[in-house]
């Protein structure tokens, strides 16, 4: 019993480990709408996360937000289709 605990657990800090060792997000703010495009997210105290934001290149905090993992080219996209805005 205790190796299948110990197993889980393991299996879980790797996931957790491959998962968080970059990538390309999208995070949306469900209070204000406003959608960011980051490459790295830290999770804070309270289950907040920290991002930069690749778009305005500031520097983010929410407390409440859905987070997705999406492709490089989606990420190129989208940070593409705001330099045509501008």
């Amino acid at each position: 019993m205790r190796h299948k605990v110990f197993a889980i657990l393991l299996a879980m800090f790797f996931l957790v480990a491959i998962l968080g060792c970059g990538g390309y997000y999208m995070i949306k703010d469900p209070a204000s709408g406003n959608v960011y495009y980051t490459t790295k997210i830290k999770d804070e105290k309270g289950g907040a996360v920290k991002f930069e934001d690749k778009k305005t290149q500031t520097s983010v905090t929410l407390q409440n937000s859905e987070v997705k993992k999406i492709s490089k080219k989606e990420f190129k996209s989208a940070l593409e289709a705001k330099e045509v805005k501008d």
